[in-house]
Protein backbone atom coordinates (compact mmCIF):
# COMPACT_ATOMS: atom_id res chain seq x y z
CA UNK A 1 0.00 0.00 0.00
CA UNK A 2 1.53 3.56 -0.66
CA UNK A 3 0.96 6.19 1.77
CA UNK A 4 -0.27 10.00 1.03
CA UNK A 5 1.52 12.00 3.18
CA UNK A 6 0.30 15.56 3.42
CA UNK A 7 2.68 18.83 3.05
CA UNK A 8 2.51 22.81 3.18
CA UNK A 9 5.02 24.85 4.19
CA UNK A 10 3.88 26.23 7.59
CA UNK A 11 5.14 22.14 8.61
CA UNK A 12 8.68 23.37 7.89
CA UNK A 13 10.21 19.61 8.06
CA UNK A 14 7.33 18.21 5.85
CA UNK A 15 7.89 20.75 2.93
CA UNK A 16 11.80 20.48 2.97
CA UNK A 17 11.52 16.39 2.88
CA UNK A 18 8.97 16.48 -0.32
CA UNK A 19 11.50 18.63 -2.23
CA UNK A 20 14.37 16.54 -0.85
CA UNK A 21 13.49 13.19 -3.20
CA UNK A 22 14.71 11.22 0.49
CA UNK A 23 11.75 9.25 1.63
CA UNK A 24 11.42 8.10 -2.10
CA UNK A 25 14.49 6.63 -1.28
CA UNK A 26 12.82 4.02 1.16
CA UNK A 27 9.17 4.20 0.45
CA UNK A 28 9.42 4.76 -3.67
CA UNK A 29 5.32 4.91 -4.24
CA UNK A 30 4.92 7.98 -1.53
CA UNK A 31 1.97 9.98 -2.59
CA UNK A 32 2.34 13.67 -2.04
CA UNK A 33 -0.36 15.86 -1.49
CA UNK A 34 -0.16 19.55 -1.12
CA UNK A 35 -2.94 20.72 1.00
CA UNK A 36 -3.27 24.38 -0.33
CA UNK A 37 -4.36 22.10 -3.18
CA UNK A 38 -7.35 20.52 -1.20
CA UNK A 39 -10.85 21.91 -1.52
CA UNK A 40 -11.83 24.02 1.54
CA UNK A 41 -15.24 23.53 1.58
CA UNK A 42 -16.51 22.02 5.03
CA UNK A 43 -13.53 23.61 6.81
CA UNK A 44 -15.21 25.06 10.05
CA UNK A 45 -17.19 22.95 12.19
CA UNK A 46 -20.61 24.57 12.36
CA UNK A 47 -21.05 24.18 15.90
CA UNK A 48 -17.85 25.49 17.47
CA UNK A 49 -16.38 27.54 14.20
CA UNK A 50 -12.94 25.87 14.81
CA UNK A 51 -11.03 24.48 11.77
CA UNK A 52 -10.75 20.97 11.40
CA UNK A 53 -9.88 20.66 7.85
CA UNK A 54 -5.95 18.95 9.18
CA UNK A 55 -7.69 15.97 10.74
CA UNK A 56 -10.37 15.67 8.53
CA UNK A 57 -8.36 15.32 5.38
CA UNK A 58 -6.95 12.47 7.13
CA UNK A 59 -10.08 10.84 6.98
CA UNK A 60 -11.40 11.70 3.70
CA UNK A 61 -11.10 10.26 -0.16
CA UNK A 62 -8.38 12.45 -1.56
CA UNK A 63 -6.33 13.34 1.30
CA UNK A 64 -3.48 12.34 3.01
CA UNK A 65 -2.43 8.98 5.78
CA UNK A 66 0.03 11.18 7.53
CA UNK A 67 0.48 14.70 8.08
CA UNK A 68 2.08 17.11 10.30
CA UNK A 69 1.14 20.36 11.41
CA UNK A 70 0.98 22.36 15.06
CA UNK A 71 -0.37 22.25 18.11
CA UNK A 72 -4.14 22.43 18.43
CA UNK A 73 -5.36 20.01 14.70
CA UNK A 74 -4.77 16.99 16.52
CA UNK A 75 -6.79 18.32 19.50
CA UNK A 76 -9.54 19.17 17.29
CA UNK A 77 -9.84 16.03 15.33
CA UNK A 78 -10.25 13.73 18.48
CA UNK A 79 -13.01 15.90 19.92
CA UNK A 80 -14.77 15.11 16.28
CA UNK A 81 -14.05 11.35 16.69
CA UNK A 82 -11.34 11.10 14.57
CA UNK A 83 -9.03 8.13 15.45
CA UNK A 84 -5.90 9.28 15.02
CA UNK A 85 -2.39 8.87 16.59
CA UNK A 86 0.71 10.82 17.19
CA UNK A 87 3.83 9.87 15.86
CA UNK A 88 6.19 12.22 17.36
CA UNK A 89 7.04 15.65 18.11
CA UNK A 90 10.19 18.46 17.68
CA UNK A 91 11.41 19.91 20.79
CA UNK A 92 10.40 23.28 21.50
CA UNK A 93 9.80 26.47 18.95
CA UNK A 94 9.26 28.98 21.70
CA UNK A 95 11.27 31.71 19.73
CA UNK A 96 8.56 30.76 16.50
CA UNK A 97 5.86 33.67 17.57
CA UNK A 98 4.24 35.52 20.51
CA UNK A 99 1.08 37.80 21.03
CA UNK A 100 1.88 40.94 20.33
CA UNK A 101 0.48 44.57 20.15
CA UNK A 102 1.63 47.69 19.02
CA UNK A 103 3.84 49.37 22.07
CA UNK A 104 1.32 52.86 21.75
CA UNK A 105 -1.98 50.54 22.18
CA UNK A 106 -2.19 51.42 25.68
CA UNK A 107 -2.53 47.48 26.31
CA UNK A 108 0.02 46.26 28.72
CA UNK A 109 -0.81 42.95 30.01
CA UNK A 110 -3.19 40.19 28.77
CA UNK A 111 -6.19 41.26 30.77
CA UNK A 112 -6.05 44.01 29.13
CA UNK A 113 -7.46 42.66 25.96
CA UNK A 114 -10.92 42.26 27.51
CA UNK A 115 -13.31 43.72 24.46
CA UNK A 116 -10.33 43.83 21.78
CA UNK A 117 -9.78 42.33 18.35
CA UNK A 118 -7.04 39.67 18.55
CA UNK A 119 -5.93 38.00 15.66
CA UNK A 120 -4.90 34.39 15.08
CA UNK A 121 -5.00 31.76 12.53
CA UNK A 122 -7.75 30.15 14.20
CA UNK A 123 -7.51 26.26 14.61
CA UNK A 124 -3.46 26.95 14.51
CA UNK A 125 -0.88 26.32 17.71
CA UNK A 126 -2.69 30.15 17.55
CA UNK A 127 -5.60 29.35 19.11
CA UNK A 128 -4.56 27.63 22.06
CA UNK A 129 -1.25 30.39 22.62
CA UNK A 130 -4.20 32.75 23.23
CA UNK A 131 -6.84 30.51 25.26
CA UNK A 132 -3.67 29.74 27.32
CA UNK A 133 -3.14 33.64 27.57
CA UNK A 134 -6.12 34.54 28.42
CA UNK A 135 -7.00 31.86 31.14
CA UNK A 136 -3.58 32.99 33.03
CA UNK A 137 -5.66 36.62 32.45
CA UNK A 138 -8.69 35.41 34.06
CA UNK A 139 -10.74 35.61 31.05
CA UNK A 140 -12.35 33.62 28.60
CA UNK A 141 -12.69 33.03 24.73
CA UNK A 142 -15.65 35.45 25.17
CA UNK A 143 -13.97 38.15 26.62
CA UNK A 144 -12.35 39.11 23.16
CA UNK A 145 -13.03 38.90 19.79
CA UNK A 146 -11.18 36.35 18.21
CA UNK A 147 -10.24 37.51 14.01
CA UNK A 148 -9.31 34.81 12.13
CA UNK A 149 -5.78 35.99 10.19
CA UNK A 150 -3.44 33.93 7.80
CA UNK A 151 -0.78 32.66 10.32
CA UNK A 152 1.67 35.64 8.39
CA UNK A 153 -0.87 38.63 8.17
CA UNK A 154 0.78 40.98 10.26
CA UNK A 155 -0.90 44.02 8.09
CA UNK A 156 -4.00 44.35 10.30
CA UNK A 157 -2.03 44.79 13.32
CA UNK A 158 -0.85 47.82 11.49
CA UNK A 159 -3.33 49.16 10.24
CA UNK A 160 -5.02 49.19 13.06
CA UNK A 161 -7.72 46.46 12.25
CA UNK A 162 -6.52 44.53 14.85
CA UNK A 163 -5.50 45.34 18.62
CA UNK A 164 -3.21 42.24 19.25
CA UNK A 165 -1.80 39.79 16.84
CA UNK A 166 -0.46 36.29 17.44
CA UNK A 167 2.49 36.61 14.65
CA UNK A 168 5.40 33.95 13.83
CA UNK A 169 8.34 34.40 11.78
CA UNK A 170 9.33 35.41 9.38
CA UNK A 171 6.74 37.75 8.53
CA UNK A 172 6.65 38.62 12.71
CA UNK A 173 9.84 40.42 11.56
CA UNK A 174 8.35 42.55 8.71
CA UNK A 175 6.01 43.82 11.61
CA UNK A 176 8.80 44.11 14.15
CA UNK A 177 10.96 46.42 11.01
CA UNK A 178 7.51 48.81 10.38
CA UNK A 179 6.50 49.62 14.19
CA UNK A 180 7.36 49.41 17.48
CA UNK A 181 5.85 45.94 19.08
CA UNK A 182 5.06 45.04 23.18
CA UNK A 183 4.91 41.76 23.62
CA UNK A 184 1.83 40.77 26.01
CA UNK A 185 2.43 36.80 26.05
CA UNK A 186 5.73 35.20 24.85
CA UNK A 187 5.47 31.62 24.14
CA UNK A 188 7.55 29.80 26.40
CA UNK A 189 5.77 31.26 29.46
CA UNK A 190 2.60 29.58 28.43
CA UNK A 191 3.88 26.24 26.71
CA UNK A 192 6.29 24.19 24.55
CA UNK A 193 4.81 24.55 21.19
CA UNK A 194 6.25 21.87 19.29
CA UNK A 195 5.67 20.72 15.50
CA UNK A 196 3.60 17.58 15.68
CA UNK A 197 3.10 14.47 13.34
CA UNK A 198 0.23 12.22 13.16
CA UNK A 199 -1.50 9.66 11.05
CA UNK A 200 -4.63 7.15 11.22
CA UNK A 201 -4.56 4.35 13.44
CA UNK A 202 -5.49 1.90 11.09
CA UNK A 203 -2.37 3.02 9.09
CA UNK A 204 0.06 2.77 12.23
CA UNK A 205 -1.08 -1.04 12.90
CA UNK A 206 -1.13 -1.98 9.25
CA UNK A 207 1.66 -0.36 7.71
CA UNK A 208 4.52 -0.27 10.16
CA UNK A 209 7.01 -0.45 7.95
CA UNK A 210 6.12 2.30 6.00
CA UNK A 211 5.76 4.49 8.79
CA UNK A 212 8.83 3.97 10.04
CA UNK A 213 10.51 4.85 6.28
CA UNK A 214 8.95 8.20 7.02
CA UNK A 215 10.19 8.65 10.49
CA UNK A 216 13.32 7.87 9.47
CA UNK A 217 13.56 10.06 6.31
CA UNK A 218 12.17 13.16 8.62
CA UNK A 219 15.13 12.76 10.54
CA UNK A 220 17.57 12.32 7.80
CA UNK A 221 16.09 15.79 5.80
CA UNK A 222 15.53 17.30 9.08
CA UNK A 223 19.74 16.91 9.97
CA UNK A 224 19.98 18.52 6.64
CA UNK A 225 17.88 21.27 7.69
CA UNK A 226 19.84 21.64 10.13
CA UNK A 227 23.53 22.12 8.46
CA UNK A 228 21.80 23.66 5.64
CA UNK A 229 19.52 26.24 7.02
CA UNK A 230 19.76 29.00 3.80
CA UNK A 231 19.76 25.57 1.08
CA UNK A 232 16.68 25.28 2.73
CA UNK A 233 15.16 28.72 3.18
CA UNK A 234 15.76 28.74 -0.92
CA UNK A 235 12.70 26.03 -0.90
CA UNK A 236 10.50 28.21 1.02
CA UNK A 237 11.31 31.52 -0.89
CA UNK A 238 11.27 29.50 -4.41
CA UNK A 239 7.74 28.31 -3.40
CA UNK A 240 6.49 32.06 -2.45
CA UNK A 241 7.99 33.84 -5.37
CA UNK A 242 6.35 30.99 -7.97
CA UNK A 243 2.71 31.78 -6.70
CA UNK A 244 3.55 35.47 -7.47
CA UNK A 245 4.51 37.12 -4.44
CA UNK A 246 8.14 38.05 -2.62
CA UNK A 247 10.27 36.79 -0.07
CA UNK A 248 13.99 37.84 2.17
CA UNK A 249 15.74 34.91 1.85
CA UNK A 250 17.68 36.50 4.94
CA UNK A 251 14.61 36.20 6.91
CA UNK A 252 13.33 32.62 6.12
CA UNK A 253 16.86 31.52 6.82
CA UNK A 254 16.87 33.63 10.31
CA UNK A 255 13.32 31.34 11.07
CA UNK A 256 14.88 28.21 10.36
CA UNK A 257 18.28 28.86 12.31
CA UNK A 258 15.40 29.32 14.96
CA UNK A 259 13.41 26.19 14.64
CA UNK A 260 14.68 23.05 16.21
CA UNK A 261 14.73 20.26 14.11
CA UNK A 262 14.67 16.19 14.28
CA UNK A 263 11.63 14.00 15.56
CA UNK A 264 10.96 13.07 19.31
CA UNK A 265 8.98 10.63 21.12
CA UNK A 266 5.89 12.52 22.55
CA UNK A 267 6.47 13.35 26.23
CA UNK A 268 4.82 13.18 29.49
CA UNK A 269 5.10 16.98 29.41
CA UNK A 270 3.62 17.51 25.63
CA UNK A 271 0.60 15.08 26.76
CA UNK A 272 -0.38 17.19 29.60
CA UNK A 273 -0.17 20.27 27.72
CA UNK A 274 -2.14 18.55 25.02
CA UNK A 275 -4.59 17.57 27.26
CA UNK A 276 -4.90 21.29 29.02
CA UNK A 277 -5.49 22.86 26.12
CA UNK A 278 -8.35 20.30 24.73
CA UNK A 279 -9.59 21.29 28.46
CA UNK A 280 -9.33 24.29 27.34
CA UNK A 281 -10.93 24.25 24.33
CA UNK A 282 -14.16 22.76 25.04
CA UNK A 283 -14.51 24.50 28.21
CA UNK A 284 -14.50 27.74 25.92
CA UNK A 285 -17.27 25.62 23.65
CA UNK A 286 -14.91 25.14 20.73
CA UNK A 287 -14.78 21.73 21.25
CA UNK A 288 -17.67 19.26 20.68
CA UNK A 289 -16.68 16.79 23.56
CA UNK A 290 -14.00 16.42 26.02
CA UNK A 291 -11.41 13.96 25.26
CA UNK A 292 -8.76 11.96 26.73
CA UNK A 293 -5.32 12.58 24.46
CA UNK A 294 -3.59 9.39 26.36
CA UNK A 295 -5.95 7.57 24.07
CA UNK A 296 -3.98 8.48 20.68
CA UNK A 297 -0.58 7.10 22.09
CA UNK A 298 1.01 3.98 20.40
CA UNK A 299 3.65 2.97 22.90
CA UNK A 300 5.65 1.01 19.71
CA UNK A 301 5.99 4.30 17.55
CA UNK A 302 7.76 6.34 20.42
CA UNK A 303 10.40 3.27 20.50
CA UNK A 304 10.59 3.64 16.34
CA UNK A 305 11.33 7.33 16.93
CA UNK A 306 13.66 6.40 19.39
CA UNK A 307 15.22 3.54 17.39
CA UNK A 308 15.57 6.16 13.93
CA UNK A 309 17.30 8.66 16.25
CA UNK A 310 19.90 5.97 17.33
CA UNK A 311 20.47 5.17 14.40
CA UNK A 312 20.80 8.43 13.05
CA UNK A 313 23.72 9.42 15.50
CA UNK A 314 25.80 6.16 14.37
Amino acid sequence: MSLRVGYFPHNNSLFVLRHRGILETRLPDVEWVDLRALPATERVDPKTGLPSLHSDWLFTEGGYDFIGTGFTPPVTGLANGRDLVYVGISGPRVENGRLVTKADSGIRTPADLKGKRVGIAHGSWQTTLLLFALEQAGLTWSDVEPIDTDVRDGAALLSGDLDAWVGAYPSLADVEAATELHTLVDTESVFSHPSLWFTRRDVAENNREALEAIIASLQESDAWITANPREAAQYFVDDVVARGGKADLDAWEAALRGRPFGVNAVTEQFLDEQQHAADLLAANGLLPQTIRVRDAVLPWIGEAVEATKSSAAV
